[in-house]
């Protein structure tokens, strides 16, 4: 009997979430993905110390966001010498209600990987999926620069995302799940990593929507709290994991087969949803998790950023 991860590889490409390009190795992922927490963290771990004085030292005259693209991208540059795939690199979340902004900034990170040898098509930008964001995402997949919409949380932001053209999504499970536990003082523990997390619900709705319609936008889990999620979404496009929840699926023995199917999602009864701008505002607004947490998770990549220029500039 195989690990859970060599057979959720099987049905499922397997990416991991982590700054730490140190720990993907013994996981062999095909793509990685990071966000400013997850840079900041290893940012302030000492086997990178080398890393940030090198970056500090070759863009010495670097305004201080030049300097927090430079790191990112320094950080990308390695993980793409670990994986064979792409690395996901994440505007600045205090440009999510900035559509020029978020362009602006996406060309530059994509100049800097250009310049480093890195082609475009391994890197996609990370855009937190406000109107605004979406909007800058469709400009920018029109001039051939991929991206991944983050902070997903519902139906109605994954839809203008694949009609703004987005290479992939990649819906919150955890964060879902960890609404409802505070929201609904009917939850109980055992939902969560089960057919019933509404975490797992969520995607499954996005994916089978997405395979209805013969959307080609790619859907990518995040955001995981157990390896019962993940078993749960199995057969999923794409999974983004962190080490600690890898090393699990690593650890553990078991028979795994794919929840999610093409065949299944397009034999589902579903009606074809349209957007328009008031639309999305009006449906995000209603939904008060997807608001929620929205809203939270932009602040947090905000706060984190202002921690990660603050160590630079010590």
């Amino acid at each position: 009997m195989s690990s859970l991860l060599d057979q959720l590889k099987k049905y499922t490409t397997v990416v991991a979430d982590t700054g730490d390009f140190e720990k993907m190795k013994a996981f062999q992922p095909q793509d990685a993905t990071t966000n400013p927490s997850l840079i900041l963290k290893a940012a302030q771990l000492p086997q990178y110390q080398n890393l940030i004085s090198q970056v500090k030292k070759e863009h010495s005259l670097a305004q201080l966001s030049e300097l927090i693209d430079a790191l990112l991208v320094e950080f990308g540059y390695e993980i793409l010498r670990i994986v064979p795939g792409r690395v996901s690199t994440e505007v600045d979340a205090r440009l999510s209600f900035d559509s020029a902004a978020t362009i602006e900034k996406a060309r530059s990170i994509i100049a800097l990987y250009e310049k480093k040898g890195i082609s475009r098509s391994r890197v996609l930008i990370k855009i937190a999926s406000t109107w605004e964001g979406i909007q800058a995402a469709r400009s920018l997949q029109a001039e051939g620069i991929a991206c991944n919409m983050t902070l997903l949380f519902n139906l109605s932001q994954a839809i203008a995302c694949a009609d703004a053209k987005a290479q992939l999504i990649s819906p919150f499970v955890g964060r879902i799940t960890d609404w409802h536990k505070k929201n609904n003082p009917n939850w109980q523990d055992n939902m969560s990593g089960t057919a019933m997390d509404p975490g797992v619900q969520s995607v499954k709705s996005i994916y089978q929507y997405y395979k209805k319609f013969g959307i080609s936008t790619e859907v990518m889990g995040a955001s995981f709290r157990n390896i019962g999620q993940i078993q749960e979404l199995s057969g999923c496009d794409l999974l983004t994991i962190s080490p600690e929840l890898l090393a699990k699926l690593q650890e553990t023995q078991g028979d795994l087969s794919p929840s999610l199917t093409v065949a299944e999602a397009q034999s589902c009864s579903l009606e074809e949803i349209k957007l328009n701008e008031a639309d999305f505002r009006y449906a995000l607004n209603a939904d008060a998790m997807a608001n929620d947490k929205l809203s939270e998770g932009i602040r947090l990549f905000c706060a984190d950023i202002v921690k990660l220029e603050d160590l630079l500039n010590n």
